[in-house]
């Protein structure tokens, strides 16, 4: 594996969990955007946070996948797979592990 390839993961793994931390630091319904988990990741200034928005949102959808969590737009839980545009990641449902077919 190549140091890119290294550091893409750790990357991935590290929004993984600022996602997981970030929803438990929050009422049970509450939600976030993909955007507070890469400007919780980022540890530069300015906003190079934005060049981690695809990986945030790669990253909430295997937490999808690990039925951890869930991905909506308008309220609505919706398949990652299809989603474009805005997103929010809440954590699943009891009994919601990927019941709507979604998969990275």
């Amino acid at each position: 594996m190549t140091s890119a390839g290294r550091e893409g993961a750790t990357t991935g793994r590290r929004l993984e969990q600022a996602i997981v931390t970030l929803l438990e630091q929050r009422g049970p319904t509450a939600t976030i955007c993909p955007s507070d988990a890469a400007r919780a990741v980022y540890a530069g200034d300015g906003d190079g946070w934005r060049d981690l928005m695809e990986p945030a949102r790669r990253a909430a959808r295997r937490l999808v996948t690990a039925g951890e969590v869930e991905i909506t737009q308008g309220g609505r839980t919706v398949d990652p797979a299809g989603a474009r545009g805005p997103v929010r990641i809440r954590r699943a449902s009891p009994g919601a592990a990927s019941a709507d077919g979604a998969s990275e």
